[in-house]
C-alpha cells in the first residue's frame, strides 16, 4: 500500500542517491533530495557533485534542495579527529553532522520523515549510520545496500555519465586515498589501462 507521507533524502552524491530514489518513490507520495555535504574538501567538489544530483532530480522529477556549504563548521566538529582512521570515530562524527542538519531542515520544511543515501555504499557500515540516524526524530532506517541498491545507482550513473568520485570527500579521506595509491603503485606493476573511477561513498 502506498504511503503518501513525504520524505527528504539526504544525498551524498548522485550515484548513491540513484540507488535509493526508485524505492522511495514507490513508497512515498513525495520525495525530495537534500544535498548536505559540508564535509567536502573544496567548494569545487561540492559544486561538481551537486550538479549531478540536480540532474538526477530532473530525471526522476524530484525536487533538489541544497544546504549551504560550510566546511569551517564541519572542521570545527570533525577536525579534532583528523588522525582517526577511515571508518572510525571521525566518520561517525561526520555522519552525525550531516544527519543533524538534515533532521533540522526536514522539520522546518514540513517533511514527516528523512533518510540518507549513505547506507547504499559498500564502504560505509549501515549499522553505524542507522544507529546515528536513530538519534534524530523522523529518521527512517532505510538500508539501501539491500536489493542491489549500489549496483542500481552505479547503473544510473553510467547511463547518465555522472561524476563518480573515488574518495569520500573530506581532505582526510583524500589524503588516505593518496597514501593507499602510493602504496599500491609500489607493489603493483604499471598498467596501460586507466581504471574506471569507482564511487567511494
Amino acid at each position: 500500500m502506498e504511503d503518501f507521507r513525504n520524505i527528504l533524502l539526504h544525498c551524498c552524491c548522485a550515484p548513491c542517491a540513484g540507488g535509493c530514489v526508485e524505492r522511495l518513490l514507490a513508497a512515498y507520495g513525495e520525495v525530495a533530495f537534500y544535498f548536505s555535504n559540508s564535509n567536502l574538501a573544496t567548494i569545487a567538489e561540492y559544486d561538481r557533485r551537486l550538479k549531478c544530483v540536480r540532474e538526477l532530480g530532473r530525471i526522476f522529477k524530484v525536487r533538489v534542495l541544497a544546504d549551504p556549504y560550510d566546511h569551517e563548521a564541519w572542521l570545527a566538529k570533525c577536525g579534532p579527529l583528523a588522525g582517526e582512521p577511515e571508518g572510525g570515530a571521525r566518520c561517525r562524527k561526520c555522519f552525525e553532522f550531516s544527519l543533524c542538519r538534515t533532521a533540522a531542515f526536514a522539520a522546518s520544511a514540513g517533511f514527516s520523515k528523512f533518510a540518507t543515501s549513505l547506507t547504499v555504499s559498500p564502504r560505509k557500515p549501515s549499522s553505524v549510520i542507522l544507529a546515528v540516524g536513530s538519534g534524530f526524530m523522523g529518521f527512517e532506517p532505510w538500508d539501501f545496500k539491500k536489493k542491489n541498491g549500489y549496483l542500481r545507482g552505479t547503473q544510473i550513473a553510467r547511463e547518465n555519465s555522472f561524476y563518480r568520485q573515488n574518495f569520500c570527500g573530506c581532505e582526510f579521506s583524500l589524503a588516505a586515498r593518496e597514501t593507499r595509491g602510493a602504496s599500491s603503485a609500489l607493489s603493483t606493476p604499471p598498467s596501460d589501462k586507466s581504471p574506471e573511477s569507482e564511487t567511494a561513498l
